[in-house]
């Protein structure tokens, strides 16, 4: 079963690369060059540890490795409080691979020295058994939404020198760290005041796999094989994680999920509990709390396959009257991540988050 079988049916836009596959050639990397002078962030790799990823069934541990950039002036002015922008990582890499893909800390240090102002930026862990949480609640991978909304925000505001309240808090995310920006954006509108997706994946619904990729996919679930094996199809890891997110079943191991096909065959009320986790079904339950964001941005490649789904919940936005800005941008997947870093989503927060505090 070819990769190409695959990938229209199963999560194209998982895959921090999935999104150029219908660009005929790879363009350049679009990557900042270093800002002469820039003052150094100081980086601190710490673990934080989950309470609601505590007896996951897929035993990922609870404790996750996060990267927290602190501002050139943390340590000179102890007084001086700070936002947070939490920053989340796509699927098949963690926190650390990303960092070299949007080029951190070069790009946060260089976003300050042109004019952003200065913030916290944390980067968690997010990587799974399956290779990606999709930051959704599971009973299967933990409740990762509750992780990054709920145990890392009260961390951090714990242990440094935030300004704790929603309005100096937000978060971003590209591809898979981009739908989960848009879901917890949407549900978390009392943690959160400003959001930025970066090439969001897994927008809209999708239908069942073919047969034949529906039972190689069960295939390998049958041999124990997960996410992480190398001798899987791209499409059959990210129905993995999918399916652990969106079907979790506590009473079938190994891996305590629920696939979209048994025996090849199409299994419609997997599909439907899979099609609840899209955003773009999700957007008209959540039109309130999106109301209450004071500013929410979308951007894209236009050589990215995601684009049509951006597209779509920027148009879903805007018929709402959801201010919203949108953006589609010369490039495909990934071969700009470490400029819209440095020079859009940054500088997005830094005008949008509220950055003084009365002492």
């Amino acid at each position: 079963m070819s990769r190409r079988a695959l990938i229209p049916l199963l999560l194209l836009s998982l895959c921090a690369r999935a999104g150029a596959q219908d660009a005929p050639a790879r363009p350049a990397l679009n990557i900042p060059a270093p800002v002469a002078g820039a003052a150094p962030v100081t980086v601190e790799r710490i673990t934080v540890h989950g309470a609601s990823l505590e007896g996951n069934l897929e035993r990922d541990s609870p404790d996750r490795g996060v990267i927290v950039y602190l501002p050139p002036r943390y340590a000179k002015d102890k007084g001086k409080r700070y936002p947070v922008v939490y920053a989340l990582h796509g699927y098949s890499i963690n926190n650390e691979k990303w960092s070299t893909e949007i080029k951190t800390p070069q790009t946060v240090e260089g976003a300050f020295a042109t004019g952003t102002r200065e913030m916290i930026v944390v980067l968690a862990d997010a990587q799974t058994l399956h290779n990606g949480s999709m930051y959704s609640n599971s009973v299967t991978t933990g409740n990762w939404e509750d992780f990054i909304s709920r145990d890392l925000v009260a961390y951090v505001d714990g242990h440094y020198r935030t300004i704790a309240n929603r309005m100096s808090r937000g978060i971003a995310g590209h591809s898979m760290g981009g739908y989960g920006t848009v879901r917890i954006a949407m549900r978390h509108p009392e943690v959160f005041s400003s959001f930025y997706a970066m090439s969001p994946c897994c927008m809209g619904a999708r239908g069942a796999p073919s047969a034949e990729a529906g039972k190689e996919i069960e295939a390998a679930v049958a041999a124990g094989q997960s996410g992480q094996s190398s001798v899987l199809d791209f499409g059959a890891r990210t129905a993995l994680a999918s399916a652990a997110a969106w079907s979790p079943n506590p009473k079938s191991p190994p891996f305590f999920l629920d696939l979209p096909t048994k025996d090849g065959v199409e299994q419609p009320s997997v599909l439907a509990r899979w099609a609840a986790n899209a955003p773009l079904a999700m957007v008209d339950q959540y039109v309130s709390n999106l109301r209450k964001y004071t500013a929410i941005a979308l951007d894209v490649g236009d050589r990215d396959g995601l684009r049509i789904n951006t597209a779509e919940l920027h148009r879903m936005l805007d018929a709402y009257g959801i201010a919203n800005s949108f953006e589609q941008y010369p490039g495909d997947h990934v071969s700009a991540v470490a400029d819209r870093m440095q020079n859009h989503v940054l500088p997005f927060f830094g005008k949008n988050l509220v950055f003084d505090v009365k002492r």
